[in-house]
């Protein structure tokens, strides 16, 4: 595509769809500039269509080959998806360390599937940075479903299910750390739980373990109970029943007030964001190193770097 594209030409393309000019703007988000801000301004009032779903759990609980079949179930609907996949990032170039899913590999030549690896960059919770954006992106681009596939690095993973319509906690029999991260919590994130490798002893344990989890509940909790599918990924068994459940968990919460939920979290994300890319990293080790010696203690260095933003914020004006 020229490089030269005007930001009107770009988003006329984004708007029809077009494949290259998807790619391109994804790279602009990605890279987190003033560009890709200016051009998800514009592009907004053309999103909100989208099923957001995010698709999270342990590694190795098979969440790459879940996404895939899921991709799959979709194209044979008939839909269009967009795949964020958001990878460890090398300690060294930062980028993404497993680069575009090898699983996924028989989407590339489908352009009803655009698919985007993304490095997490250090980011907790397993979410890159930009991915919010990406999936605005994707949504304003006519894709009708938009999956996120999570780093998968257990508790943090709860930031997805403040960006996604709908959450899907992937666990495998056999694991000792599925069961770890149900008691740890990671369970109440899940609107819908996929039991992968069904196929494997211990998948009748793990669903009676989660279903006791969810008895301990108040009665309002037993009665939102997520529901509970078993899956063989690398079959494709199950994922049709997988994503019927998926479509009814988005429709049981209710769009509306599901989406005022999920934007006030989205914009404390993009508020804090933005207020630290106005510090000096220099500032915030300065700090860091008077605290750690303790020469400070960290609610003062809280308050001095606050006020470094005020006057930050005063000098623009």
């Amino acid at each position: 595509m020229d490089r030269q594209l005007s930001s009107d030409q770009l988003e006329n393309r984004i708007l029809t769809g077009d494949a290259r000019a998807l790619a391109r703007a994804a790279t602009l988000i990605e890279s987190q500039g003033e560009i890709g801000r200016r051009l998800i301004a514009a592009l907004f009032p053309h999103t909100g269509r989208a099923m957001v779903i995010g698709v999270t759990g342990p590694p190795g609980a098979g969440k790459s080959t879940l996404v895939d079949q899921l991709a799959k179930v979709l194209r044979r609907q008939g839909k269009t998806a967009g795949i964020i996949a958001v990878d460890p990032s090398s300690p060294y170039s930062r980028g993404a360390i497993l680069g575009d899913r090898i699983r996924m590999q028989d989407h590339y030549p489908d352009p009803g599937v655009f698919i985007r690896s993304m490095a997490s960059r250090g980011k907790l919770g397993g979410l890159a940075a930009a991915t919010l954006d990406m999936a605005l992106l994707l949504d304003a681009a006519g894709r009708e479903v938009i999956l996120i596939e999570t780093v998968g690095v257990g508790q943090d993973e709860v930031e997805i299910a403040r960006l996604a319509d709908v959450t899907v906690l992937v666990l495998g029999p056999g694991f000792g750390d599925d069961v770890q991260a149900i008691k740890a919590g990671i369970m109440e994130i899940a609107d819908v739980f996929a039991i992968n490798k069904a196929d494997l002893p211990g998948a009748d344990r793990l669903e009676q373990e989660i279903r006791a989890m969810q008895s301990l509940a108040d009665d309002a909790g037993r009665e939102n109970a997520a529901s509970i599918r078993r899956v063989v990924a690398t079959e494709g068994k199950g994922i049709g029943e997988l994503l019927g459940a998926i479509e009814g968990a988005f429709r049981t919460r209710g769009r509306r007030s599901a989406r005022t939920e999920t934007w006030n979290y989205r914009l404390r994300e993009m508020l804090r964001d933005s207020l630290l890319e106005n510090l000096a990293e220099e500032m915030v080790q300065q700090h860091a190193d008077r605290v750690a010696e303790k020469i400070e203690d960290p609610y003062t260095a809280v308050a001095a770097l606050r006020d470094e933003l005020s006057h930050a914020g005063s000098g623009r004006m």
